[in-house]
């Protein structure tokens, strides 16, 4: 896996600037310049990859995954899961008919 790239595709997804990616991930505009002009040899620190992936609302495991098939969850849809699975079933058809609006 390219991380690189992959922190690139990720940033491309959400239609981000590099500076809007370092607002996100609390870093600063050289580090995330740096790092996506690939101008270090060395790969980010786990900090670094990890504030990135926070910004990008994805777990470190969910960063690494291969599988082109695998859907990433965001922090926020995995609460809306975990909410929605306590919903008595009333409330899940209603919470389903406000979506299908």
């Amino acid at each position: 896996m390219d991380i690189i790239e992959k922190i690139k595709e990720l940033r491309d997804e959400r239609g981000w600037s590099t500076n809007r990616l370092a607002l996100e991930a609390e870093l600063t505009q050289s580090t995330v310049a740096a790092l996506l002009a690939q101008k270090t040899n060395s790969l980010p620190s786990l900090d670094t990859l990890s504030r990135l992936c926070d910004a990008f609302g994805v777990t470190l495991a969910q960063f690494f995954m291969e599988d082109e098939e695998s859907e990433l969850v965001s922090t926020q849809e995995k609460l809306l899961i975990d909410r929605y699975r306590k919903l008595p079933e009333r409330k899940k058809r209603a919470v389903l008919a406000l979506l299908d609006d």
